[in-house]
Order: structure tokens, then sequence, then C-alpha cells
């Protein structure tokens, strides 16, 4: 058996951490949006701080490529070119889709998403600098059933979130149920597509760099469902039943 290198045990160590955080966000909700808190820190206007850490991800994955060297060709290329894809929109085009007059984040939360950017786009432009895909490659099934689902959570995100979004009318700040789509058997469809669709990712990539990245895609995204629902489930008295967090409940 060939001897982890070090930037597999690296890899490890991130997701082992990925893990603790986990369970510290099913006691702790991260205090931003409908869970932000007083206790925190500065805040920010929650739309830069928005751009700032989602942006960030980019700068250090074509920072990444640039100082290692990256093979403009390939399937690795059009990997790099869907994951910008994502963080593009997420960077300048969803924060100011939403309506966030007046709200905002604390500075600890957006710099802690920076950190994790800065660790996953490192590990990821290590990664794509230094592994050649063959052509091949495009027609294995990792790729092909990793590209259905990365497009397709791509659709139920964008979709989902979109939805909320047009909930609010300009100017209103308070909450509404959702309704339609996967919003009548689930809470958060908008974080159920952004995790099949960088499930789909780790499997087009089909290496540690992209799987630890998934790892933390769940230990953020899941105690975050977790807790809309329970918050969506106290604050409406008449929140429908057979919702669930991320999955529609069954019986009674």
């Amino acid at each position: 058996m060939e001897a982890m290198n070090t930037f597999e045990w690296m890899v490890f160590g991130w997701m082992g951490l990925g893990l603790l955080t986990f369970f510290y966000l099913l006691k702790q909700a991260a205090p931003y949006g409908r869970h932000n808190r007083e206790g925190w820190g500065p805040q920010m206007p929650n739309r830069w701080a928005w751009v700032l850490m989602e942006a960030w991800v980019l700068v250090v994955l074509y920072g990444g490529l640039y100082l290692w060297g990256f093979p403009l060709e390939g399937p690795g290329l059009w990997m790099v070119v869907f994951f910008s894809l994502h963080y593009l929109h997420r960077s300048f085009v969803f924060p100011f889709r939403i309506k966030s007059k007046g709200k905002q984040m604390p500075v600890m939360i957006m710099l802690s998403a920076v950190l994790f950017n800065s660790v996953n786009g490192g590990f990821l432009s290590y990664h794509f600098a230094h592994r050649q895909y063959a052509n091949d490659w495009y027609l294995s099934a990792p790729f092909v059933v990793g590209l259905i689902l990365f497009f397709g959570g791509a659709a139920i995100n964008m979709w989902s979130d979109y939805k909320l979004i047009g909930l609010r009318k300009e100017g209103e700040t308070g909450y509404k149920i959702p309704r339609g789509g996967l919003f009548e058997w689930m809470s958060c469809p908008n974080l159920f597509g952004e995790m099949v669709e960088w499930l789909g990712f780790a499997l087009m990539v089909w290496d540690w760099a992209a799987w630890s990245f998934w790892v933390w895609t769940l230990a953020n995204l899941v105690p975050r469902a977790l807790a809309h629902h329970a918050w969506y489930q106290k604050t409406f008295e008449k929140y429908p039943k057979q919702r669930g967090a991320l999955w529609p409940k069954f019986g009674k």
C-alpha cells in the first residue's frame, strides 16, 4: 500500500476538522441571516460580506493555478470552469439580488468563510495543477454522473434561492413560508441542491481534495438546514407538517 503524502495528510486533517465543525454547528447555529444575534463582535453589510467571502475562493484558486502552472486543456479545465461559474454567480450576482437592505453579518463569520475558502481553494488548485486527466475521463461514470448531479443540484439551488428572494417585496424585512417545488417537501431545498451540486463536483474530480470540499459542505449546510427547519416550526404555527429539513416526513 502506497503511503499517504503530505498533501493527503493535510486534506484528511482538514476533513477531520470539518467533522468537529459539524458537531459544533449542531449545537450552535452560525450567527448570520435569520440566526444573527448579538455577541459576535463587529458587523458589516450582509451584501458585501457575501461578495468578499465568496469571491476570495476564486482569488486563491487562480493564484494557486498560476503559481504551480496549470494546463489549459482537457477535463480538468472544464472542472475549473464549472467551479468558477458557481462562485462567479455567488460572488457577483446573488448578493445583488438579495433584498438585504440594512441586514448585517458578523465580520467574524465573513472571515471564517474566507479561511474556509482559502483552504479549499488552495487544495483544489494544487490538485488541478498536479493531476492530468486523459480525455477518456469525459466518458467515465464518475464524470458523467457527477456532471448530471452538479448541474441538477445547481438548478435546484438557484431556483430555490430565487424563490426565497421573491417572497420579500422591496423594503420588507420579515419572513414568509415558501411554497411550490421542493419546498412542499423540505424546508431547505436551496441547501439540499447545493449539497447535491458539490457531490457531483466531487465525483467529477474524483480526488480527496474535492471530497474534503463536500465534507465541509455537509458540515456547514446540514446543521444550517436543521436550524432553519426548527426556526420555521417555532415561528409559524401552521408550518406544513409534511416538510422535513432536507427530506420529506413520511407517516404522521
